[in-house]
């Protein structure tokens, strides 16, 4: 680091820990503005810009300061970013709704409460079944890479090709076709929160209920 400058704080060297976006963030998430929090720690708007842009790193007790403004605890600047890599190939198999060889990997994690992706690869005439199916998630999203899907519902079909996407309601019963004689379509199926992440969460909402009421009954 170079030399302190007059105004309490380090200038940055390139190589050094990057705090910025964070603050930034939690700033924003807390509806302040830098002007609105410039006043809360009287410091200037111009040193917090900087600050954000990590052209200059404020020493602790004006970092602490900072923190306290934004309720954002200290030691979550310098955490790690959760993250969790699954390489090519390394997708899960999913076991088919209509049987047959896999043809649709999960490749987010399987712990993953939040959402799923699923990379498919659907053979010509491959797909769901006749039957309609509808999933414990809240909606779903499905993109086609290559070739064509036709997805049915209820009340008719849509056909979708190269590059179309379509956005719907999870529950929503639906299947799903390549209507193609001979290309294979690629797609890739977005579906939030995960089905378990869904039940989990409402597992975890009866089990807080039941004890709400085993507490009251005490």
């Amino acid at each position: 680091m170079d030399e302190t400058l007059g105004d309490g704080h380090l200038e940055l060297d390139a190589e050094d820990l990057k705090i910025g976006a964070r603050l930034r963030a939690a700033r924003k998430g807390s509806a302040l503005t830098l002007e609105q929090l410039a006043q809360a720690t009287n410091l200037s708007r111009a040193f917090l810009s900087r600050v954000e842009n990590d052209t200059a790193l404020p020493r602790l007790p004006t970092l602490i300061a900072i923190c306290r403004a934004l309720a954002l605890p200290v030691g979550s600047l310098f955490t790690a970013a959760e993250e969790s890599l699954v390489r090519s190939g390394e997708g899960l198999p999913i076991v088919p709704v209509a049987g047959g060889e896999v043809v649709e990997w999960l490749v987010t994690p399987s712990s993953e409460p939040n959402v799923q992706l699923l990379r498919a690869s659907y053979p010509p005439g491959g797909g769901s079944g006749e039957d309609l199916h509808e999933l414990d998630a809240e909606v779903e999203v499905v993109h086609v890479q290559r070739g064509r899907l036709i997805i049915s519902f209820a009340t008719g079909d849509v056909e979708l090709r190269e590059g179309d996407t379509l956005t719907f309601r999870a529950k929503e019963p639906h299947g799903w076709r390549n209507p193609d004689a001979h290309a294979t379509a690629d797609v890739l199926w977005v579906i939030a929160p995960a089905p378990w992440g869904l039940r989990r969460r409402a597992a975890a909402a009866e089990t807080a209920q039941t004890d709400l009421v085993s507490i009251a009954g005490a």
